[in-house]
């Protein structure tokens, strides 16, 4: 299918470096008569013909865009932990470090997971592991130590979630994935 796009020079002058909504590229192009020419890239729309697609889409994008900035601090504050840890030499200094990390973020985020749906807080699982390349089990594991990371999964099961979530970029987590590609760019 090709979709042509005509635009008035004149008009779109003045608004030449303001951003289009959708657009992926816009450039100005010359043909062989010398006329200039507004060439517009468009990103790829989905079309759903169920309506329930439609809508675990919305719902999806509604998550994201509830749970994916606290991903992306997620990110941030483990990169800052890791910095942190190389720089105390005792095993024992890293375990009291971590421990009280451990409680400040229970006291700063713990309101904000408790109003939380089981569905964002599974796409917060995926999305941690997206942005860290770690499941969450495998980060506890990691900074705490295997009999809490077993703790919090026997937590996580309880009210229907798995910290073993692992992202799938290209197979489950397609629409994910798409979703999160077009939050970034702005587009959501």
């Amino acid at each position: 299918m090709l979709l042509a796009l005509f635009v008035d020079v004149d008009s779109v002058t003045a608004q030449r470096y303001q951003r289009i909504r959708g657009a992926r590229s816009i450039y100005w192009g010359v043909d062989k008569m010398g006329d200039s020419t507004l060439y517009i890239s468009l990103q790829e729309i989905r079309i759903y013909h169920r309506k329930r697609d439609l809508k675990e889409y919305q719902r999806m994008v509604r998550a994201v865009k509830k749970v994916y900035p606290l991903a992306v601090e997620a990110s941030i504050r483990m990169d800052n932990l890791d910095e942190e840890l190389a720089k105390l030499a005792k095993r024992k200094d890293q375990k009291a470090y971590t421990k009280a990390i451990e409680d400040a973020l229970k006291e700063e985020i713990s309101p904000m997971l408790w109003k939380m749906t089981r569905y964002e807080g599974k796409i917060l699982l995926k999305l941690i592991d997206r942005e860290t390349n770690h499941t969450v089990f495998g980060i506890i594991k990691d900074f705490r130590s295997g009999f809490t990371a077993g703790f919090y999964q026997m937590v996580a099961k309880l009210f229907g979630n798995n910290l073993k979530l692992q992202y799938d970029p290209e197979g489950e987590d397609e629409m994910l994935e798409y979703i999160v590609k077009c939050y970034k760019a702005g587009i959501l």
